[in-house]
């Protein structure tokens, strides 16, 4: 990018996707980094933990990066904070529960030395030429901001994660008359959550899950087991108050909601009466109708506490027929099946299972279409660029934009790594998609970050789909000639103790190529495992219409 008087947008991550938030606001020498997110691996992603965006961009303008700011404290705008601050030294910018949340993930990650810099919504802060204002915006967590970022060029309005609540739990409401005067000094580029843009109307205040909740505690008649995210403070405060309201001790269980709660009662975003919360030990000293128990689990998580208890692995909790568990959740995409699979092995333990499809007791944290609109309508912005979101819903939330007036062709649908660039002339200002910079997947695996790449992904996904046939062989290492074997092993393509005959074949179709090696006089390792694999992976798929990984091994003797 040339240094003359342009401003780039630049995101590393969120684009076409949910998750690995993380964008890049660059003037002149000046980089703000909004968001680093991290995305929860797909079904494909065979062992990976997680999937963080490819900072390679950052590493090489390091120097050039005055702050990291964060719109709020969910994992996919703060998990991969750890990640950026082992390799680059800035300090980060949030509300005190984000920070919160943040400095939580970096003690247990390990990271030594960061400087976390707590913000207020209507602050605003100079960072080089350009100015951070924050704004209060609500969301399915607490002290969620949006922000604007003042340059020479203009203004750009990035809403965050929204839903506009008239009647929010904390009383705490989005504060729509700033998105209103910002629209009426002129915004050049508006940023806004697609999440829920294929979704018509306005998206249901959180106040209603209360009403749901208070229902259900009401009908109960034991225990109420209650999964929600750990994140959700707001519907955790719902379900305590409504606890205290019908006589109900709390005990909490799942390492993230222990951890949040511990820090939102820390930092007042949680209320909780004296003598309420107790120890999970501590439940069977008081009758089921006078416990909640509030756990991780409401997207069917394999080790969470919620999975555990519904295939009756639970070192504390058994589940019975008096139980009412409530999941208060929506499936993100590609959980479905697990949380079917939750909800089916706790009916069939018998407890009453309340989820989001059978009562209202969940509601999106996003904005609906009603509300996209509004938003638009508030900030007029000269060119407009969906966030937040699969390509559906970016193109979804560019059609609401050009039915409210904005240019088609200021619209701009991107992807990763798209620099989006903004120059002004004699006053006037035009924007541009101007290349790409370098982007995509990191994968975390264990302690190794980037070390699993696409073909160690494609070697998981042919052992996990045909298994590995291993052909050991002992050469002589003077006389090159086979001194033992070949030796077969089978792990995953066949059992070895039913498929005698193939294997026998098998062997003789290796001893026939290290034959024909030792009559043409072969002795390179490399080609005589190539004619092995190359001869057994034709003789295993004609046989079996399988393909192994054919994994050859020499030894020397």
């Amino acid at each position: 990018m040339e240094k003359q008087n342009k401003l780039a947008i630049i995101p590393l991550g969120g684009l076409g996707e949910i998750g690995k938030n993380m964008t890049v606001i660059r003037y002149e020498d000046d980089i703000i980094i909004l968001d680093s997110g991290l995305a929860f691996p797909e079904d494909d992603m065979l062992g990976i933990d997680l999937v963080i965006p490819d900072i390679s961009y950052l590493l090489e303008n390091q120097d050039k990066i005055r702050a990291v700011v964060i719109t709020h404290g969910h994992e996919d705008h703060i998990g991969s904070l750890s990640y950026l601050l082992k390799q680059i030294d800035v300090p980060v910018y949030g509300t005190r529960l984000a920070l919160g949340l943040a400095e939580c993930r970096l003690k247990e990650n390990g990271v030594a030395n960061y400087k976390l810099v707590p913000v207020n919504p209507g602050d605003q802060i100079s960072f080089g030429t350009i100015q951070v204002g924050f704004i209060r915006v609500c969301h399915s967590i607490p002290d969620a901001v949006g922000m604007y970022f003042k340059t020479p060029v203009g203004t750009i309005v990035h809403t965050g994660d929204f839903k506009i609540d008239y009647t929010p739990v904390d009383g705490k409401a989005m504060d729509i008359h700033k998105f209103a005067e910002l629209g009426d000094e002129g915004v050049l580029v508006l940023m806004s959550d697609s999440t829920n843009a294929e979704r018509p109307g306005f998206t249901k205040s959180e106040r209603q899950v209360g009403i749901a909740l208070d229902e259900a505690f009401h009908n109960a008649k034991g225990r109420i087991l209650l999964a929600t995210f750990a994140s959700n403070v707001l519907r955790v405060q719902q379900a305590i108050t409504s606890a205290c309201k019908y006589g109900r001790k709390v005990a909490i269980i799942g390492r993230s909601m222990i951890n949040v709660v511990n820090i939102a009662t820390e930092l007042g975003y949680l209320t909780v009466p004296e003598g309420v919360i107790i120890d999970i030990d501590e439940i069977k000293n008081y009758p089921g109708n006078q416990i909640l128990i509030l756990s991780t689990g409401s997207q069917g998580e394999p080790m969470s506490a919620l999975t555990r208890m519904a295939m009756n692995d639970h070192r504390k909790i058994e589940i019975s027929p008096s139980d009412t568990v409530i999941i208060s959740a929506t499936p993100i995409p590609g959980n479905e099946k697990s949380v079917s699979k939750t909800i089916d092995a706790l009916l069939r333990l018998g407890a009453e299972v309340i989820h989001e499809r059978s009562a209202g007791i969940h509601v999106s944290g996003h904005a609906s279409q009603e509300e996209l609109k509004l938003m638009l309508t508030l900030v007029r912005p000269q060119y407009f660029i969906p966030v937040h979101g699969e390509y559906r819903m970016l193109i979804s939330h560019g059609k609401i934009a050009q039915e409210l007036g904005v240019a088609k062709e200021n619209i701009f649908i991107g992807s990763n790594g798209q620099v989006f660039e903004f120059s002004k002339e004699a006053g006037v200002v035009s924007g541009k998609l101007s290349g790409k910079v370098t982007s995509g997947k990191v994968f975390v695996d264990g302690l190794g970050v980037g070390d699993v790449g696409n073909i160690v992904m494609r070697d998981r996904s042919k052992l996990s789909q045909d298994g590995v046939l291993i052909v050991v062989i002992t050469i002589d290492k003077a006389s090159g000639s086979v001194v033992a074997g070949p030796d077969l092993v089978s792990r995953g393509f066949v059992y070895v103790r039913e498929s005698g005959h193939l294997m026998v074949e098998a062997k003789q179709k290796v001893k026939q190529v290290l034959a024909n090696c030792e009559a043409n006089k072969v002795t390179e390792w490399a080609a005589i495992k190539g004619s092995v694999r190359d001869a057994l992976s034709k003789f295993v798929y004609e046989k079996t219409r399988r393909s192994p990984m054919i994994l050859p091994i020499i030894m020397e003797v």
